[in-house]
């Protein structure tokens, strides 16, 4: 499992495009739309301006970028070519394939946390009362990247390397927007908002918004990621093993 875990990692990490767009493409976009920004707060008494907001918005974004649109492209396309299949034929249980897949979009995941970080701190001189915030906000975006991990996972074995891109992208972009990741959710019509408290993104960004003010996150947010974490977990396991017997 752990010579897999190399290769995807390697794999990965030659593959220009994707790093741009999962590591690079983040903090542009956070250049873009905080670079100008006031930094006044948003909603006062909370601490929380635009460029705080949006810095951990797009960490989130490269993030889910990462690990969502890696994992359910890659293995769609191993299954069709048969890669799966031979895998299969080896001593690597199936779980350590999966384990394998998770584990190295991980481990992806965090340049394009670190790297809008660096921007947000140079470009809008983001800073905090703690340094421990920094560490904290850099492992609950990392740790809750895995979540999406497991989506992609169950994406790639659910359809097939046609429909995957679109299939994702429509996921991708839907979490995304929904969550809060491109623009504040209040600014969304009151029943959107009631929807979007519910969606994994929001709850995502929510932990991150909670450390940047100095507080711990709310026991919702973490039980809606715990709770989806093992939905999407679930459904890659029982996928998984369904398209094992089809095998």
């Amino acid at each position: 499992m752990n010579t897999l875990i190399k290769l995807e990692i390697t794999r990965t990490l030659r593959n220009k495009r994707f790093m741009f767009f999962s590591v690079a493409y983040p903090a542009i976009l956070y250049t873009v739309i905080a670079g100008g920004a006031s930094t006044e707060e948003l909603v006062k008494g909370t601490h929380l301006t635009l460029p705080l907001l949006m810095m951990v918005s797009m960490a989130s974004f490269g993030a889910i970028t990462a690990v969502l649109v890696g994992n359910s492209e890659r293995i769609a396309k191993e299954r069709e070519k048969g890669w799966v299949r031979q895998l299969r034929l080896t001593a690597l249980p199936g779980r350590g394939y999966v384990t394998a897949k998770v584990a190295s979009a991980a481990v992806v995941s965090l340049p394009s946390i670190v790297v809008v970080f660096i921007v947000a701190a140079a470009v809008k001189n983001v800073r905090f009362d703690g340094v421990w915030q920094w560490f904290a906000l850099t492992g609950v975006i990392w740790a809750g990247s895995i979540v999406f991990a497991a989506l992609g996972v169950a994406i790639g074995y659910l359809v097939t390397g046609d429909a995957v891109r679109p299939v994702t992208f429509i996921v991708y972009f839907v979490l995304s927007i929904l969550g809060g990741l491109w623009m504040p959710t209040a600014t969304f019509p009151h029943w959107v908002q009631k929807i979007a408290e519910w969606v994994p993104t929001h709850a995502y960004a929510a932990l991150g918004q909670a450390i940047e003010q100095g507080h711990a996150p709310h026991v919702k947010d973490v039980a809606l990621m715990v709770a989806y974490g093992a939905l999407f977990a679930g459904a890659a396991a029982w996928l998984y093993r369904k398209d094992t017997h089809k095998s």
